[in-house]
């Protein structure tokens, strides 16, 4: 299992590139694959057989119609854990909790 964060966008679109991110995120989700999208990344979990022909078919509809795209992509690969896309966040919630938030123990 792996949780993958990935940013897609067309070079050479102009200002907005909204249309084409949301064609990507709309992928994404209708996999069944557990995601998350946020203004900078969007993050998916599963196995990488899974996971990379999503991201393939996501990078292919935002460069639908155009030359170049670029992709960023980061992997946390960890057999034998799922869950990990929300259990990564609530470890570090819970240590910020445990220090009333300051990051100091």
């Amino acid at each position: 299992m792996a949780v993958f964060a990935f940013s897609v966008a067309p070079l050479g679109a102009g200002e907005s590139v909204a249309d084409s991110v949301a064609a990507a995120v709309r992928i994404v989700r209708e996999s069944g694959l557990p995601t998350r999208t946020t203004a900078m990344f969007t993050e998916i979990e599963g196995d990488w057989d899974e996971v990379m022909p999503v991201i393939q078919r996501a990078t292919e509809a935002v460069g639908a119609g155009r030359h170049r795209v670029s992709l960023v992509l980061k992997g946390d690969i960890r057999p034998g854990y799922t869950g990990q896309l929300d259990a990564k966040v609530a470890r570090v919630e819970e240590r910020l909790a445990d220090d009333g938030g300051t990051g100091h123990a």
